[in-house]
């Protein structure tokens, strides 16, 4: 049944319109309704939809129980193109998360009447996708939910249980009416094109089914998704705050399958060792080294301040498609680990809904001719260019100098006299924010170098990296570098539950809805809090990995080693009056682990570089600082502006 509160109070003439739309639709028919130009319609009737449930065979036996494993696949279609003959394409998302945790702002979780038919599907994409004439798949990956197998976190079996369901709506598979047993089922309403969508796991789910080339997936759209599982927990052999791929395996797995795949949790445990190094594991996990492989278009969202799946999975994903000339379009947010339905709501339905016509649908719509990228620039104000990186950006190298006082450096072009030096000492109790909040003031744990306030903005645009040359004290060591904006801003309040955004009471619809999925969600708003600096792009490393990233080594106290920190991506402009900074230190709390002893480090300046992606290259640089950078030019405190609070640890990657 309809909700009738969906629908607001609508003028005589406009509805004089509509019944005259509504009579050409019943003489010329919803297929012809549909096809007007540039954007289908919602003539088909959500009420009325087909909701129905198989189970697709992914030919591998992840379980070992002598059988190939089903997973479960939760169908709403709409009826009309079923009757008529005609075959629809598919928007599909595929998680661990339906039953365990629920996905979106609301962590809306599948619910199923009482013979077993799906009633809720989670998120709009059906509400609103189904009327127009797209059927939306969800699956149960293998070990979650009503699936068989087992969660194997990113590896073989995630991706294949995707995967065969795609094979299975393009004709390739098989797939059945039960779990076990059950009658041979086939998709002949499914035209073979498949989109797949999803935030966090889903969206490296569908990163990963790209990756294989699989035939009839024509697009992904992944939000906040993993690109290579060793970067979610590590950093160039620093470990990140997660504990491994066995916890998170833990944490989805159905109670049936908790008890069935051990051994599978055996290999997760074993394959992942804490001490960062690479192993087959992340090979088989890393799908970047696919990306030539991937037929589908992407368009790529992300968070810049996301601390749960970082933005070196978003830069280096992205670089390696642009490599291989895949059709791309990017939106980056100033928001921690949020859905774009929740922070621009209005904008993301209708760009994902032009860029579904056109890749599944075939609309001339412009989507493809559209601005690559779309940019938050400050809470809900966006700007686009043409690309992404921006048009003009060149790695600049700026080196650190010391000033006047010890751990208080300059920033600017002009190399370190040889010899010169700063020594900090790690102290796993302070974190980036801490050591902004301190920029200006010596202590102990950072070394921190700033320009002069700059004359024009300065854009930073994509990846950028950090080589330090230092001496520790002990044999183990980890390091962190950070780029901060020094000056007073508003921003989205990332650190904060909710990432960037607030939930409303008040709810809007999006599509049509039934009494058991109104397709009705609670409007969000922007969290914002003023502050005194952004730290806006950060990487880690384990000194140990000095002379190879995927292997640490112990170090030899005394000894100076070199090492690069690839930082992760941004796009941020500093503003004319602020001032840049990098910040080197050793622990980064709440965001890497610490090593076993608390190491000194001395920094050797004239042999410490940062190559950052300024737009407008040196000559930007030059023009907003025109000067030679000088020590000692402070933000003055600002009444009721304080500094983002430390970050505690984040969830996984849900």
């Amino acid at each position: 049944m309809t909700n009738p509160a969906r629908f607001p109070r609508i003028p005589f003439t406009a509805l004089v319109l509509a019944a005259v739309a509504a009579l050409l639709s019943a003489l010329i028919g919803p297929a012809a309704a549909q096809a007007a130009p540039g954007e289908s319609r919602p003539v088909y009737s959500y009420d009325h939809a087909i909701r129905e449930s198989v189970w697709v065979d992914t030919r591998l036996d992840g379980d070992a129980d002598g059988r190939t494993d089903r997973v479960a696949v939760d169908i709403v279609r709409p009826s009309e193109p079923a009757r008529q003959g005609r075959r629809i394409p598919v928007i599909m998302d595929a998680s661990p998360y339906y039953s365990c945790c629920g996905r979106g702002n609301e962590s809306q979780k599948k619910t199923y009447d009482a013979h077993g038919r799906p009633v809720q599907f989670p998120l709009f994409y059906d509400n609103y996708f189904v009327p127009r004439g797209y059927a939306t798949v969800l699956v149960d990956l293998a070990g979650t939910n009503r699936s068989d197998g087992c969660v194997d976190v990113g590896g073989r079996s995630d991706i294949q249980s995707a995967k065969a369901v795609v094979d299975w709506l393009g004709g390739r598979g098989r797939a059945y009416t039960a779990r076990t047993g059950g009658r041979p089922v086939t998709a002949d309403w499914s035209n073979g094109s498949t989109g797949m969508i999803g935030k966090s796991w889903d969206a490296t789910i569908a990163n990963g089914v790209a990756a294989t080339g699989v035939k009839g997936l024509k697009t992904i759209v992944p939000i906040a998704g993993i690109s290579s599982w060793y970067d979610y927990y590590f950093a160039k052999g620093a470990p990140l705050y997660d504990s491994g791929p066995d916890a998170l395996a833990h944490a989805v797995d159905s109670p049936d399958a908790q008890k069935r795949c051990a051994a599978v949790q055996k290999k997760l445990v074993d394959g992942a060792p804490r001490s960062g190094d690479w192993t087959a594991l992340w090979t088989e996990r890393d799908y970047v080294r696919n990306a030539g492989k991937v037929r589908a278009s992407v368009f790529l969202v992300h968070g810049m301040q996301d601390l749960n799946v970082r933005t070196r999975h978003a830069s280096q994903w992205w670089d390696a498609l642009a490599r291989h000339g895949v059709a791309r379009k990017i939106w980056l947010s100033q928001t921690g680990h949020v859905d774009p339905f929740d922070y621009r709501r209005s904008d993301w339905v209708k760009t994902l809904h032009h860029w579904f016509d056109h890749y599944l649908l075939g609309y001339d719509n412009g989507i493809d001719r559209a601005p690559m990228a779309d940019i938050e620039r400050s809470p809900g104000v966006w700007s686009t260019d043409p690309q992404w990186p921006a048009p003009g950006t060149t790695a600049t190298t700026l080196r650190p100098r010391a000033g006047q006082q010890p751990g208080v450096g300059v920033l600017g072009t002009q190399k370190a006299s040889q010899g010169t030096s700063e020594t900090f000492t790690d102290d796993p109790r302070l974190s980036e924010a801490d050591w902004a909040s301190d920029i200006d003031r010596p202590t102990p744990a950072k070394a921190g170098f700033s320009t002069g306030p700059l004359r024009a903005p300065l854009r930073l645009s994509g990846s950028g990296s950090v080589t330090v040359t230092v001496t520790p004290s002990t044999s183990t060591a980890h390091l962190s570098a950070v780029l901060v904006d020094l000056g007073p801003d508003t921003i989205r309040n990332y650190g904060a539950d909710g990432e960037g955004i607030t939930t409303l009471d008040r709810r809007t619809c999006w599509g049509a809805g039934t009494k058991g999925d109104t397709g009705c969600f609670q409007e969000t708003a922007a969290d914002t809090e003023k502050v005194a600096h952004t730290v806006f792009s950060r990487g880690w490393a384990d000194l140990g990995n000095y002379a190879d990233p995927h292997k640490g080594r112990p170090l030899t106290p005394g000894k100076p080693y070199t090492l690069t920190l690839d930082l992760a991506a941004t796009d941020h402009i500093v503003p004319a009056g602020h001032r840049l900074a990098l910040i080197v230190a050793g622990t980064d709390a709440g965001l890497i682990d610490p090593p076993p002893s608390r190491p000194s480090l001395a920094l050797d300046l004239s042999r410490t570089s940062a190559r950052l992606p300024l737009t407008g290259g040196p000559a930007a640089f030059a023009r907003a600082t025109p000067h030679a950078s000088a020590p000692g030019h402070p933000t003055a405190p600002l009444d009721g502006i304080a500094p983002p609070r430390s970050l505690s640890r984040m969830p996984g990657a849900q």
